[in-house]
Order: structure tokens, then sequence, then C-alpha cells
């Protein structure tokens, strides 16, 4: 499908679909408690190593993610199934509450393991570029056919790890004025906005697959 550059919408909706996957606001009582015995130096390093490692793995998954399918023989719109019900299970999960649970849970076994370099795994890789970011832009770079389209791809992925960035930058200061409540509700928000996101990629596979069969 080849999308108009001046199409801004999309772009947005790219943009929007990824903050709604990662959730960074909610991630930064985690990012507190996981650098709470590092210097203000080597927190602001673990969040540039984090976000940079994130944004080069959805790059990646952005130029090359549609030929990795290919060299093992997936279909698109057999990937867009797939992500869809993986991008609503994330969805599901931030609801009822239990997403945060888990990622604290995987924040306490490494810590358990005494690891000393949190930026890449697990900060980087999977809370940010996790599998739901990973298949998202998959499956958005199958929209865009010309370098142009990709270049501002690129930018909005770029973008949204400013922004990732940036939350992380202003952790102690958020975490003081939302609280735990404030940050629930936006997790539970952006599980909305990511359920419908779920839905339009698994009705697209699905009415390309089966013409006719959503009309």
């Amino acid at each position: 499908m080849n999308i108009s550059i001046f199409d801004l919408s999309i772009y947005i909706k790219f943009f929007i679909g990824l903050c709604a996957l990662v959730n960074p606001i909610g991630m930064i009582p985690i990012f507190t408690s996981m650098t709470n015995n590092q210097s203000f130096l080597e927190r602001k390093k673990t969040n540039l190593v984090a976000n940079f490692s994130a944004s080069l793995i959805l790059l990646i998954s952005l130029f090359f993610g549609s030929n990795i399918l290919n060299i093992f023989g997936i279909s698109i719109n057999s990937f867009r199934i797939a992500g869809g019900i993986l991008i609503m299970s994330i969805a599901f999960s931030m609801i009822s509450g239990q997403f945060t649970k888990k990622i604290n849970s995987k924040k306490d076994k490494k810590e358990e393991n005494n690891l000393d370099n949190i930026s890449v795994v697990p900060l980087s890789m999977p809370l940010i570029a996790g599998p739901g970011a990973i298949s998202s832009t998959i499956v958005w770079s199958t929209y865009y056919t010309n370098w142009t389209n990709l270049f501002i791809c690129s930018f909005v992925i770029f973008l949204f790890s400013f922004v990732c960035w940036l939350c992380f930058e202003a952790a102690p200061c958020v975490v003081q004025i939302l609280g735990k409540t404030g940050i629930n509700i936006i997790t539970r928000i952006m599980g909305l906005l990511l359920m419908s996101l779920g839905i339009e990629f698994i009705s697209t596979g699905i009415s390309t697959i089966f013409p006719g069969l959503l009309h």
C-alpha cells in the first residue's frame, strides 16, 4: 500500500501506536526502581543507552522486518493477524492491571541475578522494544513502499525514543506528581487505544486473506 507522504495522520497513528504499546509514562516507576542505586550520571547514561538501543532495534525491524518474514515464508497478512493478537493480549493485561506486575516480577528476577548493565536488557529489550513494538513496526513497514516514507517512519521512531528519554529523565518528578493511581489510569487508557489498534491489524489481515468476509 503506497501512502502519500503528506498523509500525516498515518504517521501520527504509527507514533501513537508505539506510545500506547510501550506506555513510557507507565514504565516511569519501573525505571526509577531499577536505577535507584545508580548515581545521577549513571542514571542518565542508562537512559540514553536504553533508548538508543531500542530505536536501533525498531529501525532494523522497519527496514528488514518484511525481508525476514519472506525468508521464513510468512505472509504479511498472517503476521498482521498474529501481531494484532499479540497487541490485544498486551492491551488486555494493561487494562486488567497485570502488565505492570509482570514487568516488576521480571525486574525483581534481574535484580536477584545482580546484573549491573540494565540498559539493554531489560530496559531496551523487552521493555521498550518488546515483541509488541517490533511486531507493530514490521506491520507498519509494509504500508510504505518508498524511501521517503521509510525516512519519515524512521523519524517517528527517533521521536518516540526521544519521548521515552524525556519521560525517564523526568521520572522522579512524574512519580511525585501523578502518583501510583495516576500512572495506573494512564496505563489503562493506553490499553484501550492499544486494543483498538490490535483489532484494526486483525481486521485488515482477515479482510485481505478472505476478501468480502468483513464487508
